[in-house]
């Protein structure tokens, strides 16, 4: 058995959305960091990836935590709240108390638990300051609950200014592209005392190539309106895509 064996769960931040390969695959971050961890460390890593797209915080919790203890890990990955923040009701404290839950149970289980705040879409979304500012409220609270606990991995992307710019994000504007993607991991890999590639910090810009104005509205804002009138989620009927413990394989060089 692997000595580490990390379990991620969240929502589309976590799966990967927008970091999407040839073959129509989503990768991610938490991939990214699964292989820069066996990587860093010359030794094979037990990986598996609960989260799920369009995952509120609390469905994250009641239905990614549990299953994911139940693999035995030795590290787990939360974040959620992003989606929350899209909604006109969304208690902090409620989402807040979905953080501590984590905490809770990870301290119970002795799972080291990674906590990420995150990146900060809200400069190019509609309601950019509504969604500004419950995101800085629930960074802060998040960071200030966890400010005595130096033992809990923290990497918190929402502060991340140059993360935040266009340059980093897929067409939709609400998901990290791959070159947002590979940054938080860096992030996270340095969280966890490990040097990730200097690359991963910015890679090349991407090629630019998004619809502006009323194809923006047409491509992305109005299939988001008409799942949340209809109460329906871009995750329904997905699996996860790492249910189950997956090596990963120090890369050759």
């Amino acid at each position: 058995m692997a000595s580490v064996r990390y379990v991620a769960i969240g929502d589309s931040f976590t799966e990967g959305v927008g970091d999407e390969l040839p073959d129509g695959h989503v990768r991610g971050w938490a991939d990214l960091v699964a292989q820069g961890w066996a990587d860093a460390s010359g030794e094979p890593v037990e990986y598996a990836n609960l989260a799920i797209r369009g995952k509120l915080v609390w469905p994250i919790v009641d239905q990614q935590l549990e299953p994911a203890l139940a693999l035995k890990p030795t590290h787990l990955s939360f974040n959620g709240g992003g989606n929350d923040m899209l909604r006109p009701r969304t208690s902090i404290a409620r989402v807040v108390q979905a953080f501590e839950h984590v905490l809770r149970r990870c301290d119970e289980e002795g799972v080291h638990l990674i906590v990420l705040a995150g990146a900060n879409p809200s400069g190019q979304l509609p309601l950019s300051r509504l969604i500004q500012r419950r995101g800085d409220l629930l960074s802060d609270a998040v960071a200030s609950r966890l400010r005595e606990r130096p033992d809990v991995a923290t990497a918190f992307n929402w502060f991340d200014r140059e993360l935040s710019t266009p340059p980093y994000w897929s067409e939709d504007r609400l998901h990290m592209n791959s070159r947002g993607h590979h940054r938080v991991a860096a992030r996270v890999l340095t969280a966890l005392g490990m040097e990730p590639p200097a690359e991963w910090w910015s890679l090349p810009p991407l090629p630019a190539g998004a619809p502006r104005g009323f194809a923006y509205y047409r491509e992305h804002v109005g299939p988001w309106v008409r799942r949340r009138l209809t109460g329906t989620s871009s995750g329904d009927g997905r699996a996860a895509k790492f249910g189950e413990w997956t090596p990963i394989v120090p890369a050759a060089g």
